[in-house]
């Protein structure tokens, strides 16, 4: 009997050891780009000034594997900006200095974006006051728009700066005209949705990247987003939605309860580090149904809602395909 049950042991550890899956002969880079692009597509057909900004991946704006390749110009034609965590802080660790040579690798790929036009937000993870000054020196003097941000749950408004760096009262209508953004895509310790839009209307900041959903999981209405286009001082912001496109999440209203890996097949393996977040296969139909171009998709209540933009999430995704 104890054979038995260890034989059953050894047959479930080798279960779920077991190698994930991809069909052959995909193109994963390609596929994530095409992805960026048709859903840029399908939000400029309503708003040509929709504002599209993938979030790491930045490699994908070549079309080789060497940030000196030829500009991916169909990509780059469909994004607005390019978005780096952990560029300076946060790599390895929260509040400790990323390595030289990563910082290096990932700024090889952010000037060739700024040289084209592109514009760059960095956020590094750092909760120091000297760490989060050097952040920001770092990030202007390299011409990338930041913000430090001193919890990686984005779930606050961080109390240092007192105003954001490089606070301004002007009207923004375009992301190149920002000075700084907030990025604040937590609202789990707002308990309504006016008491999260009263806490970001009295910050100064150009951009807020936010979620579609209330702590209470209603998504927030156009009227609500006007609100927040408000700054303090009398300036106009931006309010851009964050939507990821790499994985799927267990806690959104499109999630089946009786979805399990590997049923739908395009859901694939749980990530290990964000528990209730799948990895998906990005290019199949049925999921791209589910973010764009549907009535019930995910970019139609963003657009529905008005929001100026979309933050678009695990563009690196191809990278989880790309190494099995």
């Amino acid at each position: 009997m104890r054979k038995y049950w260890m034989i059953l042991a050894i047959v479930a550890l080798l279960a779920s050891c077991k190698k994930d899956t991809a069909p052959e002969g995909i193109d994963f880079r390609q596929e994530m780009r095409n992805l960026v692009q048709e859903i840029s597509t399908t939000a400029r057909s309503r708003d040509a000034d929709f504002i599209v900004i993938p979030q790491n991946g930045v490699p994908l704006l070549s079309t080789t594997e060497e940030a000196s390749g030829p500009l991916a110009t169909a990509y780059v034609a469909a994004i607005s900006g390019v978005s780096q965590e952990d560029l300076f802080y946060g790599y390895e660790k929260d509040d400790k200095a990323t390595p030289a040579t990563e910082t290096a690798f990932t700024r090889a790929y952010l000037d060739k974006a700024k040289a084209a036009g592109i514009n760059v937000l960095v956020t590094d993870y750092c909760s120091t006051i000297s760490n989060m000054d050097d952040s920001y020196a770092q990030n202007q003097a390299a011409g990338y728009i930041s913000f430090a941000a001193d919890r990686r749950g984005l779930d606050a408004i961080p109390a240092y700066p007192a105003v954001p760096f490089r606070e301004n009262a002007d009207t923004i209508r375009q992301l190149s005209e920002a000075r700084n953004y907030l990025y604040f895509i937590n609202p789990g310790n707002f308990s309504t949705h006016q008491a999260y839009i009263d806490a970001v209307r009295a910050t100064n900041y150009d951009v807020l990247l936010m979620d579609l959903y209330g702590a209470d999981e209603a998504a927030f209405t156009a009227a609500e987003i006007a609100q927040l286009r408000a700054k303090a001082n009398g300036g106009r912001r931006l309010v851009i939605c964050y939507m990821s496109i790499g994985e799927a999440e267990d806690y959104r209203d499109y999630w089946d309860k009786s979805w399990k890996v590997g049923n739908p097949e395009w859901l694939r393996k749980e990530n290990d580090k964000w528990k209730g977040n799948y990895k998906v296969w990005y290019w199949d139909t049925e999921w791209k149904k589910i973010i764009y171009g549907e009535p019930n998709s995910y970019l139609t209540k963003i657009l529905d809602a008005e929001f100026d933009g979309v933050f678009l999430d695990i563009i690196d995704g191809y990278e989880y395909f790309e190494g099995l």
